[in-house]
C-alpha cells in the first residue's frame, strides 16, 4: 500500500474518531469535583450524562419519566454507532423473539441487552458516582475495548433508580461534611438522619416494588423496561461498610421456575468478575444471604422476565461518606467503592458479549417454553365475573402493566378439576361463561404463575424476604387455579359503572361497600362535605339484596346543599364508583334508613405518627395510604410531638408500625382521648407499645399458665440452640421465624372493621407478633385452630400464633382501640388491606 493511501486512511480514521467523539469529556472534567472527592447532585449527574449523549455517537439519552419531586428518570442506551442506526429494528426483534411483538425474529447476528441500574436506594450513592465512569468508557470512542463490546451489545444505563432519595442523602452530605472527610465512624457524616435516602419521596423502598408497582417510578421503570426486555439485568447496591464486594452467583433458595442456564450463566458472570477483583487484591463474597424467590427484586423481576438477574452489593452505604475507618485498620474511600461498582458493571457488559448468542439464543427458549409447556403445576387461572368490578379493575391494570395477556371465557366449561383459593381444596368446578381467564401458555405466562399460585414451593426457609405474595389473595378475589389448559375466547372487558338519572329526585343513593373503591368514593364525599352513612346489616330494598356496610347517603342528610345530586353523582364518576337510585328510605327487610343501625359517618380529622420511633417504610405505607391512594387529608406530626399536641383536636389517631416506648404520661393521654371518643388505630409492631400495659386490653398472655407454658417453650429453645452445632448456629433460630407469609384469618363479617371482606380474609402476616384474644373486646379476626397457611412460618411460631388475635376492637369509654397485629397496607400492594384499612378509619366509628 502507497504512502499517500496510508495518510488517507489515517486521516480518515482520526476524522471518524473525531467526529464520533465530539468534545467528549470524562467525569472528572465535566463536573465541579473528581469522583470519589465529594457526591455529586442529581442535577449534575443528569448534566453529565446530557453531555455524554450530546457528544457520542454511541448513546442517546431518554426520560421515562418524572417522580413524586418531579426529578427527571434518565435511561442511556448505549451501542455502537451501526447498532444505535438500527435500535429500534434491535428492540423490537427482541419482543419478536420473546413473542412479544407482531412479526418473526429476524435471522441477524444476534445482539446482548444488558440492563444496569444504579442506586435503587439513593443513599447507597457510590453505584450512581460509578455510573458516570460506565458511561463514559463505553461511550468514549477511544476506548477501542469497549467499542468491540458494542458490536453486539446494547447497553441500557439507569444511572439513579432513585433521584429523590439519592437527593435527599447526597443534598444532606454535602451539607454536613466537612472541607476534608473524616474517617472517625462516629463522626455526624456517617450518621444520616431519619428517614435517610435509601427510600424514595413517599417512603417506598423502589427495590421490593418492582412486581407490586404501586410507586411512580417503578410504573415508569417497568413500561421502559418491558419495552426492552434485556437478556442481563445487574442492579447495583451497597450494604454495611464493613462487607466485602459481593457479586453473582446469588444464594439459595433459587425460585423453581428459573432456569438451569439462569443458574449457569450467573456462575460464568461471578468468575468473570473475580478476574478482576483477584487481580487487584479486592475481597468479595459469592452465594450468600441474597437468593433469587421473592418476585419484586431488581433481579428476579428480570430473571421472571428471561434475563440474567444479578445484585451487586458494595460495602458502604450512607455510613460510609467520602471515608471511613474499617476494622482492619484500612480506610475505605468513595473512589474504592466507585471503582468496584465499574470493574463490574464493565465486566458485565464484556462477559455479556463474549457469550451474546448464547443470551439470545436461551432467552427467546424461555419464552418459548412459556408459551408453549409453562413449568408450573397450574396451566390457567379463573378469576370469577361476579367479582366486584373494581376489584378486576384494579387487577387487570396490574396484570397489563406486565403485559401478561387474559380474556373471558367462552361458553360454560363444567367439570373443570381446579384449586379454590378460598378453602385450598380441590374440586370439580365450571368456569361460566365470561369469567376472567389466564392462560399460562403466553410469552408471559411463567411470570403469571409466579404472580397467581397459591404458593410458591421454598426449596430453602432461609430466605431473604416474604415467601408467599398470590395476588388473588392480595386482591380479595373469587378464584381458580386448574392444571388444565383454558384459553380465553375474546378480550375482558369491564364496563365502567354509569349511574342512571332517575326522573324526579331520589330518596337517597345508595353504593355497596365491597372494595378500596368504595373507600375512595366516600372520602371524596366526605371531602366535599356530603354526609353519608352505613347499613350496620343487610337489608333489601325494591328487589335488591344490600350487604352489611352498604353506603346510603339521603337528601333528608343533605337537604341544605342545592347540589347534593350533582356533587353525588360527580364523586361517583371520579372514582368509577356505581350507585343506585332509591325511592324509599321503607326497606323490604332490615332497617330503614333513619334507623340507629344505619351509622351516620362524619369526616373525620386524623393524626398520623411519624419520625424516628416509626418504622421508614411502614410510616410511608400510611402516607401513601391518605396521600395518594385515598386522597383523603392526614395531618402528620413527629411521635416525639405527641406529648404536647392537642388530641381533642382530632378524631382519628394513627400509630404506624414503629417503637414507641410510650411513658405513663403519653398512655394516660391516650387513654383519657379515646375514652372521650377518639379512635386509636394501632398497626403492627405499634402494639408491643400498647400491651400489657395499664389502660389497654392487648395481652400476650392473658393467663399465667399460658405465660408460664410460654416461657418453658423458650427455654427449651434456648437448650436447644446452646447443643445445635455451630454451622447451624442460624437454621436452629429458624423455628420462630417469620420472613413473611400469607394466612387465612378467621374473621367476623358482622363487624364493621371486617364489612366487605370474607372469611377466611387471607392476611399478609410479616412479623412474629403474639398475642392473646382480648378479653372484653371484639376479635373480629384471629388464627384458629387449623388456619390456613401459606409460605413459611418457624414451626414452633405456628404452633404459638393458634388463638392468637389479628384484628381487634376495643371499647373504651365512648372511643375505640383498633389494634391490626398484621400491617394491612404492607408494600401498599394488598388491595384487601386497604378495604380493611379504610374501615378502621371510617366505619368503626
Amino acid at each position: 500500500m502507497c504512502r499517500k493511501t496510508l495518510l488517507a486512511l489515517s486521516l480518515l480514521a482520526v476524522a471518524t474518531l473525531l467526529f464520533g467523539q465530539k468534545n467528549l469529556l470524562p467525569p472528572n472534567e465535566f463536573l465541579p469535583h473528581h469522583l470519589g472527592k465529594q457526591f455529586t447532585e442529581h442535577s449534575q449527574l443528569v448534566a453529565y450524562y446530557q453531555h455524554v449523549a450530546a457528544n457520542s455517537d454511541r448513546m442517546k439519552l431518554v426520560e421515562f419519566g418524572r417522580t413524586n419531586e418531579e426529578r427527571p428518570q434518565i435511561l442511556a442506551i448505549i451501542s455502537s454507532p451501526e447498532n444505535m442506526a438500527r435500535l429500534e429494528e434491535i428492540r423490537l426483534n427482541n419482543l419478536r423473539n420473546a413473542g412479544l411483538a407482531e412479526g418473526t425474529p429476524a435471522n441477524t447476528n444476534p445482539v446482548a441487552i444488558v440492563w444496569l441500574g444504579f442506586s435503587v436506594h439513593g443513599n447507597e450513592a457510590a453505584g450512581s458516582e460509578a455510573s458516570m465512569d460506565v458511561v463514559y468508557e463505553l461511550a468514549n470512542s477511544a476506548n477501542r475495548e469497549t467499542g468491540e463490546w458494542l458490536k453486539n451489545t446494547v447497553v441500557l444505563i439507569e444511572p439513579s433508580a432513585n433521584p429523590d432519595g439519592y437527593s435527599r442523602y447526597t443534598s444532606w452530605y454535602q451539607q454536613v461534611s466537612p472541607g476534608l472527610p473524616d474517617p472517625n465512624p462516629a463522626a455526624r457524616e456517617h450518621d444520616e438522619p431519619w428517614p435517610g435516602g435509601r427510600v424514595n419521596h413517599y417512603l417506598f423502598d423502589l427495590n421490593r416494588d418492582w412486581a407490586w408497582a404501586t410507586q411512580v417510578e417503578s410504573q415508569n421503570r417497568i413500561k421502559i423496561y418491558n419495552q426492552w426486555l434485556p437478556h442481563v439485568a445487574a442492579d447495583l447496591h451497597e450494604q454495611g461498610y464493613t462487607s466485602p464486594y459481593y457479586f453473582a452467583p446469588a444464594a439459595q433458595p433459587y425460585h423453581l421456575f428459573l432456569t438451569d442456564w439462569q443458574s449457569k450463566f450467573q456462575i460464568q458472570i461471578g468468575k468473570n468478575h473475580a478476574k478482576y477483583f483477584d487481580k487487584n487484591g479486592w475481597l468479595y463474597f459469592t452465594r450468600e444471604f441474597f437468593d433469587l424467590f421473592y418476585p419484586s427484586y431488581g433481579d428476579t423481576y428480570p430473571c421472571f422476565n428471561g434475563a440474567i438477574g444479578m445484585t451487586y452489593e458494595q460495602g458502604g452505604h450512607s455510613s460510609a461518606g467520602r471515608a471511613i475507618e474499617l476494622p482492619n485498620g484500612d480506610t475505605l474511600t468513595l473512589a474504592d467503592r466507585i471503582a468496584h461498582h465499574k470493574t463490574t458493571a464493565l465486566s458485565t457488559v464484556e462477559i455479556s458479549s463474549l457469550h451474546a448468542a448464547g443470551l439470545v439464543s436461551n432467552f427467546s427458549d424461555y419464552f418459548n417454553k412459556s408459551q408453549h409447556n409453562p413449568p408450573g403445576e397450574y396451566k390457567s387461572f379463573i378469576i370469577r365475573a361476579s367479582n366486584p368490578a373494581p376489584k378486576l379493575e384494579a387487577f387487570t391494570t396490574l396484570l397489563d402493566r406486565h403485559l401478561i395477556h387474559y380474556g373471558k371465557a367462552g361458553k360454560a366449561s363444567p367439570g373443570i378439576t381446579a384449586y379454590d383459593y378460598s378453602t385450598g381444596k380441590t374440586s370439580k368446578i365450571t368456569v361460566n361463561e365470561g369469567d376472567l381467564v389466564i392462560s399460562a401458555f403466553q410469552p408471559k405466562g411463567l411470570f403469571a404463575q409466579v404472580l397467581l399460585e397459591p404458593e410458591p414451593l421454598l426449596t430453602d426457609s432461609l430466605t431473604y424476604d416474604i415467601t408467599a405474595w398470590s395476588l388473588i389473595y392480595a386482591f380479595g378475589l373469587d378464584a381458580y387455579a386448574s392444571n388444565e389448559r383454558i384459553e380465553p375466547a375474546a378480550d375482558f372487558e369491564i364496563k365502567n359503572p354509569a349511574t342512571p338519572r332517575p326522573n324526579g329526585t331520589p330518596y337517597a343513593w345508595l353504593g355497596t361497600w365491597d372494595s378500596f373503591q368504595s373507600a375512595r368514593f366516600l372520602a371524596e364525599c366526605l371531602k366535599n362535605g356530603i354526609a353519608p352513612r352505613y347499613a350496620n346489616e343487610p337489608f333489601d330494598l325494591e328487589g335488591k339484596h344490600w350487604p352489611a356496610g352498604t353506603l346510603i347517603i339521603t337528601q333528608a342528610d343533605n337537604r341544605k346543599k342545592p347540589d347534593f345530586d350533582k356533587q353525588v353523582l360527580d364523586a361517583a364518576a371520579k372514582t368509577g364508583f356505581e350507585l343506585t337510585a332509591a325511592k324509599t328510605g321503607f326497606v323490604d327487610t332490615g332497617y330503614d334508613f333513619g334507623s340507629e343501625n344505619v351509622s351516620l359517618i362524619e369526616a373525620p380529622k386524623i393524626l398520623v405518627l411519624s419520625g424516628e420511633k416509626t418504622l421508614d417504610n411502614e410510616f410511608g405505607q400510611v402516607w401513601f395510604y391518605f396521600d395518594k391512594d385515598l386522597g383523603y387529608p392526614a395531618t402528620i406530626i413527629d411521635a416525639g410531638q405527641l406529648s404536647r399536641t392537642k388530641l381533642d383536636d382530632y378524631d382519628v389517631l394513627v400509630l404506624p408500625e414503629g417503637h414507641y416506648g410510650f411513658g405513663d404520661g403519653d398512655l394516660d393521654k391516650l387513654g383519657t382521648w379515646v375514652s372521650a371518643g377518639g379512635r386509636l388505630i394501632s398497626i403492627g409492631y405499634a402494639n408491643n407499645s400498647l400491651a400489657d400495659k395499664k389502660g389497654f386490653g392487648l395481652t400476650r398472655f392473658a393467663k399465667d399458665s399460658d405465660k408460664e407454658e410460654a416461657k418453658k417453650a423458650e427455654e427449651n429453645e434456648a437448650l436447644n440452640q446452646r447443643t445445635a452445632r455451630y454451622m447451624d448456629r442460624v437454621r436452629t433460630s429458624l423455628s420462630g421465624n417469620m420472613p413473611g407469609a400469607v394466612t387465612g384469618v378467621k374473621m367476623d363479617t358482622s363487624h364493621p372493621l371486617a364489612f366487605g371482606l370474607k372469611s377466611p380474609y387471607f392476611s399478609l402476616k410479616t412479623n412474629g407478633l403474639r398475642f392473646d384474644l382480648v378479653k372484653g373486646a371484639w376479635n373480629v379476626g384471629y388464627l384458629d385452630d387449623d388456619y390456613i397457611v401459606h409460605g413459611f412460618i418457624g414451626s414452633n411460631l405456628k404452633k404459638e400464633l393458634k388463638k392468637s388475635v389479628v384484628f381487634a376492637v376495643e371499647d373504651k369509654g365512648r372511643g375505640k382501640v383498633i389494634y391490626l397485629i398484621d400491617n394491612p397496607l404492607f408494600r401498599s400492594f394488598w388491595e384487601e388491606g386497604k378495604l380493611l384499612f379504610s374501615n378502621a378509619v371510617f366505619l368503626v366509628n
